[in-house]
């Protein structure tokens, strides 16, 4: 379907490679307000890799699961079971079965134009773009080009894994037929909301293997100290500290994304024990697609994240941006989109010749996350150890959220922590971090507290609704309080 609103077209004001959310957006944002004209290219789907494959799948898989999991936990809820063939079915309509054609329609709508093809640079402010029949055609930016061609799953060196065509992310989020046994090879987000839904769904036999010492090994220990003990509650085999030595899988078909990739899979770890599964999914990590788009012509590196400034501009390159998952400064949807509005804002300024005042972009301290584990985990900003590490002095608090009448409501035993990381100086929060059933929602107030450098004799004041989850906050305060009374 070629979506574009003029087809013959060759030049615009900005050209944006990727069509996922951070270019989306920074597409809108320099075109809606400035008069200028902008292009997506995009070789697969318009909307990315986080409604199709990642965000929006995943997190259709886990909603039911989550709700299954804190009924069967409620005295008087009875008979919670999950119908995996509907839940299947409902991810598939949350992924409008693959098809884009509301994407573009938001684009056309909004008056972007949508090209089609694998693009890559030929120069400065020059992209050429080869469609799926081979022909190829030359667009011109007259302005600024964004690229947005984010990650890849990563599948690493091991001898055997690439010949055994391991499930990645996307088959795991988009699968058609639930394994009895499973191998997760990694221990971060992908692979801990992966675990949790094929538990969810029926995997009888699940193994996660980590190298690291501990599962979610960029939070605050706590937390993935939480999450393996939820694992080794449900059944679910927690190996850290081991790794993949080998893979063997003897028969390996064609089937496609979602399906069995072959028959039985033997992983070997380097304790040199085997594990026997049904699929291997990997999940170890990200690499950036900057192989192929051309970055040799504009005398850039061809490969690994980009380097960009709080501009989202790549240094040397003043009408070169790079937003999303490329440029490595955080990979998380709602960072990437948050640096498409900076960026199309600094287009859009600079096209203008206005002050680019207020137009920058800082993620150093303050990016939010959630884990949609069960328990879930969500944080913002910095750990204890992170802040320690960039030189603050820090002052902790904690508190066990099952204490607290808002969790008690939400389940009979429920499982959480809390933590503020504060900074002496300033008497400011630098960090936070949440486990527990309910807590995704309160990343948010984190957040504001964190940029909005909220002191922490005003935060006393912003009191929690009760009965709720949010009176983490007073408990927190009020633990912090004891410490410093020395009581």
């Amino acid at each position: 379907m070629n979506a574009s609103l003029n087809p013959d077209r060759s030049e615009w004001d900005v050209i944006v490679v990727g069509g996922g959310p951070p270019g989306e957006v920074a597409a809108q944002y320099a075109t809606q307000y400035s008069g200028l004209e902008a292009v997506i290219v995009e070789r697969e789907l318009l909307g990315g890799e986080c409604s199709f494959w990642a965000c929006m799948p995943s997190k259709g898989l886990l909603r039911p699961i989550e709700l299954v999991s804190n009924a069967r936990d409620l005295p008087g809820v009875t008979g919670a079971t999950v119908d995996v063939a509907a839940v299947l079915a409902r991810r598939d309509e949350i992924v409008k079965h693959h098809d884009d054609g509301s994407q573009v329609g938001w684009a056309t709508g909004a008056g972007i134009d949508v090209v089609r093809g694998h693009a890559r640079l030929a120069g400065e402010k020059s992209v050429t773009v080869t469609a799926s029949d081979g022909t190829t055609r030359t667009l011109t930016a007259r302005h600024a080009v964004v690229l947005a061609t984010g990650t890849r799953a990563n599948v690493p060196p091991i001898d055997g894994l690439r010949e055994a065509r391991p499930w990645i992310s996307r088959d795991a989020s988009n699968l058609h037929e639930v394994p009895r046994r499973v191998v997760i090879v990694g221990g971060g987000v992908v692979a801990c909301e992966a675990a949790t839904w094929l538990h969810g769904l029926g995997t009888e036999e699940l193994t996660i293997v980590e190298g690291g010492p501990r599962l979610l090994g960029r939070t605050e220990p706590f937390a993935g100290e939480i999450v393996a003990a939820g694992f080794t509650a449900a059944g679910i085999s927690v190996r850290t500290g081991t790794r993949v030595a080998a893979v063997s899988r003897p028969d390996v078909n064609d089937a496609g994304e979602g399906l069995l990739h072959g028959g039985e899979v033997t992983v070997t770890l380097d304790d040199g024990s085997l594990v026997v599964a049904d699929e291997i999914l990997v999940a170890a990590g990200r690499t950036p697609n900057s192989d192929d788009v051309g970055l040799d012509s504009v005398g850039l590196t061809p490969h690994g994240y980009l380097a960009v400034d709080d501009r989202l501009t790549v240094p040397g390159h003043d009408w070169l941006y790079v937003v999303g998952d490329l440029n490595g400064r955080a990979l998380l949807t709602h960072m990437g989109k948050y640096q498409g509005r900076i960026a199309g804002d600094v287009i859009a300024a600079r096209a203008a010749g206005t002050p680019l005042d207020g137009y920058f972009y800082t993620d150093r301290a303050t990016v939010p996350q959630v884990t949609f584990t069960d328990p879930e985990v969500g944080s913002a900003g910095l750990t204890e150890a992170q802040a320690r590490d960039a030189g603050i002095d820090v002052e902790t608090a904690e508190f066990d959220l099952a204490a607290l009448a808002g969790t008690y409501l939400l389940r009979e035993n429920y499982t959480g922590r809390a933590k503020l990381v504060i900074d002496r100086a300033s008497d400011t929060l630098v960090g936070v971090t949440f486990v527990g059933t309910g807590i995704a929602e309160l990343v948010h107030s984190a957040t504001v507290a964190i940029v909005g450098k909220v002191p922490v004799g005003d935060l006393w004041h912003a009191v929690p609704s009760y009965p709720t989850v949010s009176e983490a906050w007073l408990r927190l305060l009020e633990t912090l309080d004891r410490q410093r009374r020395g009581k």
